[in-house]
């Protein structure tokens, strides 16, 4: 989902309604397998960033970046096959997720993992949020709704809201956004790959085209560390 897409949406909604819904949205489709072999091309499938991004991965490594949002359905719909996927590459890579915060709804999401990541429970947690979401229909909108949600997913609710107002979350997320802001991120879900390229679903036509474009810039990066 685009940045200017989802505020042109919510703005709409809050005309219509006095107040904001999450806006509905047809999930990006997968690609075609034939067009799977096609090569990359520079500038449309993926982008070649003017200045390199640090990354965190250790030295000889390859990092690939999942800029997200918990909200999204494009993000829901990727995230099984990015685990798929990141379970059929070779050791040296590594994966990390940032959440995006491009308005205060994106902002609140974003807190949210940045919390679960303090609190060591990000990786356990982060498919159940997804499925909490858009299969069960619960919104993280607000602190008290994080809590029940992160209270009924077998976390410590009192925990997560000391947590989630700390100076700790709030550099992280502050972290977050100027990386997605480095990689010139304008929508989710995107890939940062290596600090150097950036690529998405929307810009390869689909998300299992994005995987193999994202293959094609490891190779490129494994060749240089």
């Amino acid at each position: 989902m685009k940045r200017r897409d989802f505020s042109l949406a919510v703005g709409s909604s809050m005309l219509a309604a006095g107040t904001v819904v999450l806006p509905v949205v047809q999930a990006q489709t997968t690609t075609p397998p034939q067009v799977l072999g096609k090569k990359p091309v520079a500038g449309d499938d993926f982008l070649v960033l003017d200045k390199q991004v640090g990354v965190e991965a250790p030295q000889g490594k390859v990092e690939v970046v999942e800029f997200f949002w918990y909200e999204c359905p494009h993000c829901n719909a990727f995230q099984p096959l990015l685990v798929d996927w990141m379970r059929t590459l070779p050791a040296d890579v590594a994966l990390r997720y940032v959440p995006v915060g491009f308005t205060p709804r994106h902002e609140a999401a974003q807190r949210m993992f940045c919390a679960l990541q303090v609190m060591g429970l990000a990786e356990d947690l982060h498919a159940k949020i997804y499925d909490a979401i858009h299969l069960r229909n619960r919104r993280i909108d607000f602190e008290y709704q994080m809590v029940s949600l992160v209270s009924g997913l077998g976390g410590d609710g009192a925990r997560f809201r000391e947590v989630v107002r700390s100076p700790e979350v709030a550099s992280l997320a502050r972290r977050a956004t100027q990386l997605a802001d480095a990689y010139g991120v304008d929508g989710v879900p995107t890939l940062g790959i290596q600090g150097r390229f950036r690529t998405s679903p929307a810009m390869t036509g689909g998300r299992e085209r994005a995987l193999r474009v994202a293959e094609v810039l490891i190779e490129r990066c494994r060749a240089v560390t």
